[in-house]
């Protein structure tokens, strides 16, 4: 996988300021630290040809530092889906996160990172994951919408030939509980 300049420099932004995060002292008093299993659903538009759309599902294992901080790692399965005869992409998602609430303990922002491994017949390359997001959350509910950039996942160009990078906007639907 090859990774731009770019893409390092915001990695070690992104970890320094969540790291800058991290070192105010925002736990609540009497706030149980712990682990919650969300189970979800996605949809997307594709950005890049051939694609069309995009719909998965996923597993996301989230553990709270405090009120306002959490851990999270996630996996499932996502399809981005072509017409025609062409072959669809499906992939398994791996990724690490962290979220942060920014505005009444329901509001969120996060960033995770990770790999998508290819399991279609066809095409068996791994692509690096990046992937912000914003949503809402209550106790049992998540809603979130992310851009989601597959670094080396093939793409037709305009002049026709196949490069590589494909993003992809997308909704997501969860149910969550306490482990």
């Amino acid at each position: 996988m090859r990774i731009s300049k770019k893409i390092k420099a915001l990695f070690v932004f992104a970890i320094l300021f969540a790291n800058n995060l991290q070192a105010q002292d925002t736990k609540a008093t009497n706030y149980d630290q712990g682990f919650k299993l969300g189970i979800g659903i996605n949809a997307g538009y594709v950005f890049q040809d051939p694609y069309d759309f995009a719909l998965g599902a996923d597993a996301r294992l989230q553990y709270d530092l405090s009120k306002r901080y959490s851990l999270t790692l996630t996996t499932g399965f996502s399809n981005l889906f072509v017409s025609g005869k062409d072959n669809d992409l499906g992939f398994i998602p791996a990724k690490a996160g962290f979220k942060a609430f920014i505005w009444n303990d329901q509001f969120y922002v996060m960033g995770e990172i990770g790999a998508a491994f290819a399991v279609t017949n066809d095409y068996d390359k791994t692509s690096l994951i990046l992937a912000p997001s914003i949503g809402y959350a209550t106790k049992s509910i998540d809603i979130s919408l992310r851009y989601e950039h597959y670094s080396d996942f093939p793409k037709l160009n305009s002049n026709g030939t196949v490069g590589e990078g494909v993003g992809q906007l997308a909704v997501r639907l969860a149910y969550g509980f306490k482990l």
